[in-house]
């Protein structure tokens, strides 16, 4: 457990996950980043239903997750990864601009890890997600273990 894990940003704003991407590489995390345009796509990974890009068990990975997505929104998607036995301790981190109380307490009830809020202005954002970044490089992740 000691590489950095592989980030799966779900978000299907491209200025944000960008911005995302960026902002935790100037906060010192140099690892692998994938990126989903939707809760559909991050599911199939993780559930194995795609190839490419491919799920590997030997390889940590953390969530970056978007709550208002197309297809699947985050906190379905959030649900079937707490609910599933193997992924379960897959760490969920909350990334999105919605700070509603319900909200956070309800993604903290399914099992989030952390909720971050987006900041509306860019240089808070921006300050935010290297602030986080330098939060990622020091947590620990374990790999998940999922029967194909």
């Amino acid at each position: 457990m000691t590489e950095l894990p592989t980030i799966l940003i779900a978000d299907d704003d491209d200025g944000h996950a960008y911005l995302i991407e960026d902002n935790l590489r100037r906060g010192g995390v140099d690892t692998t980043f994938l990126r989903f345009n939707d809760g559909q796509e991050v599911l199939d990974f993780l559930f194995g239903r795609t190839t490419e890009p491919a799920f590997h068990a030997d390889q940590p990975y953390l969530v970056l997750l978007d709550i208002r997505m197309p297809k699947v929104d985050g906190v379905s998607v959030l649900q079937q990864i707490k609910a599933d036995p193997k992924l379960h301790k897959l760490p969920v981190i909350m990334l999105t601009t919605t700070d509603d109380p319900r909200e956070v307490d309800r993604c903290h009830q399914l099992g989030c890890n952390v909720y971050v809020h987006k900041p509306v202005s860019f240089d808070a954002f921006a300050h935010a997600i290297a602030q986080l970044g330098r939060f990622v490089s020091l947590v620990k992740v374990p790999c998940i273990q999922r029967e194909d």
